[in-house]
């Protein structure tokens, strides 16, 4: 079977020939490309597809959102070195965000962050409520067709606005401040970005896609269950459910721990948590994971840490951590073996080949 063929079957509930091996290769195509060693347009080309089929992975993930957001208000950008700034200017106050670039690691990170208070909240409201999407369904429509039988095509919904604030706007210290601070006035705020956020999704939903993530980026030492049951629950299962009126299939990012939230999540109905990170890099084993989401549908998709691929792991305890995976993985088909959660930029490339050969080994179901 190709890879296309396996998640497909796996997805339809039915039994794959071997254990499907996918993996997030952006991050490492990223870096390069950033060092002249790939194209500029590699990541978009046909010849990233074929880079995947080289190297025996199968393709899934490349963050696409399928929409386009329109600011009806006055943006201000400027780069300052390694820094990226962002100032939105509103009645309500100006909202500015500061990004560096870290050439070591070919990835950017926050230095401010849009939202700081809940002084803030007003403006933010102001920038939602003067935000509008529309589809951008060229690149996936070229995707599909340059996939072929080497995976699926997956587009994103908008994160939750709860976590989107946590992950990108304003960090998870600033947002337990501001919670507490003005517990009536953040509802009231996220309140307007899902007004928003809910357009966005509808046209994600509508899209091309075979299969639809919210990008949570989950971890249960950031979010416990109090937080994912008031600000994110109700948000998760509406586009869960709408996505499986479409036909199509839901996944959530979840890459850092799991013991505080996976049964929570699992139980939202989501089809896969993708990007599943396990001991000694994670907080439990892979043999505790099925027990602890506790729904048999869920599929159970990771398994492999983005470190293990870098020459700071040993190839003996590579081979012996993806064999023990694959021992449970092949027990029930309701696993897929995966990258938890990118392969870093300075993997070594004969160990993302030895995943393919090691499932060929190993993977095949008892």
């Amino acid at each position: 079977m190709s890879p296309r063929e396996r998640i497909q079957a796996l997805l339809k509930g039915n039994r794959p020939d071997q254990v499907p091996w996918f993996g997030d290769l952006d991050y490492w195509a990223s870096a390069l490309i950033a060092e002249g060693r790939k194209p500029a347009g590699f990541a978009r080309s046909a010849d990233y597809i074929q880079w995947h089929r080289s190297l025996g992975v199968g393709f899934y993930l490349q963050g696409y959102f399928p929409f386009r957001t329109i600011l009806d208000l006055q943006e201000r950008t400027w780069q300052e070195g390694n820094r990226r700034y962002r100032e939105l200017v509103t009645p309500d106050g100006n909202l500015r965000e500061c990004w560096e670039y870290l050439p070591q690691s070919y990835a950017e990170a926050p230095v401010e962050h849009l939202v700081k208070a809940e002084t803030d909240l007003a403006a933010l409201r102001y920038v939602y409520s003067h935000t509008s999407w529309e589809p951008d369904y060229d690149f996936a429509n070229e995707r599909l067709q340059q996939i072929g039988d080497q995976g699926i095509l997956l587009c994103y919904l908008p994160k939750s606005p709860f976590m989107h604030l946590v992950a990108l706007e304003a960090g998870i210290a600033a947002v337990t401040f501001i919670v507490a601070a003005a517990p009536d006035e953040f509802a009231e705020t996220l309140a307007v970005m899902q007004s928003t956020f809910d357009k966005a999704a509808r046209i994600a939903v509508d899209s091309p896609a075979e299969v639809l993530m919210i990008p949570e980026n989950l971890s249960s030492e950031m979010v416990g269950p109090r937080f994912f049951e008031k600000y994110m629950r109700a948000y998760q299962e509406k586009w869960v459910r709408e996505i499986a009126r479409s036909g199509k299939h839901s996944f959530i990012h979840m890459d850092g721990t799991l013991k505080g939230l996976l049964r929570e999540e699992a139980s939202t109905g989501v089809c896969v948590i993708e990007a599943m990170t396990p001991d000694p890099v994670g907080d439990l084993p892979i043999g505790q994971w099925a027990a602890q989401a506790n729904t048999p549908g869920t599929i159970l998709w990771g398994g492999v840490p983005g470190g293990y691929f870098t020459s700071k792991v040993s190839d003996e305890e590579f081979d012996r951590h993806v064999q023990n995976v694959l021992q449970v993985m092949r027990s029930h088909h309701r696993y897929v073996l995966g990258v938890a959660d990118q392969v870093p930029p300075d993997c070594l490339e004969y160990r993302v080949r030895r995943v393919g050969e090691l499932v060929e080994m190993y993977g095949r179901y008892e």
